[in-house]
């Protein structure tokens, strides 16, 4: 019974419908990681667009009201410790 059964047309027809849904989904999720990919760099550009906009504003403001705007931590350069680097790179840790 097994073998007339895996050897039927309904059990092709079962195999190729399962198959033919994993294809569909393939075929759906590449478009959708197209579409993703275009949506995110476009909200890249967005977010770079205003990012840039409020650094030159703020460089603005503080060109005409100097050390009264007070510094925005995010907006500055990381502080580093110029003789731990250099002490690091003259005497790595082993």
């Amino acid at each position: 019974m097994l073998y007339d059964y895996l050897t039927s047309n309904t059990f092709r027809l079962q195999v190729e419908a399962i198959v033919d849904g994993f294809t569909q989904m393939r075929i759906d999720l590449d478009s959708e990681k197209r579409a993703m990919h275009s949506i995110w760099k476009k909200r890249e550009k967005q977010i770079e667009k205003v990012t840039i906009n409020t650094i030159d504003m703020r460089s603005s403001i503080k060109g005409i009201a100097g050390n009264a705007i007070q510094s925005v931590k995010l907006m500055e350069l990381p502080e580093t410790n110029m003789e731990e680097e250099t002490e690091n790179k003259l005497y790595p840790e082993t």
